[in-house]
């Protein structure tokens, strides 16, 4: 698990993680990332996951709004 400060907060952190199997054994890997403004990186208060076929879209997407704000 990688984690990051939560900018503009005291204690919050952003978790990036994979996941292999995150609903069962016949489901496909995903990409998991939580913020947690309490800084509990093992139980994030929000969460999406992102299967990692579409991580690179992502990916691109995010660096493109970065480029741009």
């Amino acid at each position: 698990m990688i984690t990051i400060p939560l900018s503009s907060t005291k204690k919050g952190v952003i978790s990036v993680t994979k996941i292999e199997r995150p609903y069962g054994e016949d489901s496909d890997p995903v990409a998991s990332i939580g913020i947690s403004l309490s800084g509990n990186a093992e139980s994030p208060e929000w969460k999406v996951h992102i299967p990692m076929d579409n991580l690179a879209d992502v990916i691109k997407a995010l660096q493109n709004l970065k480029e741009n704000s």
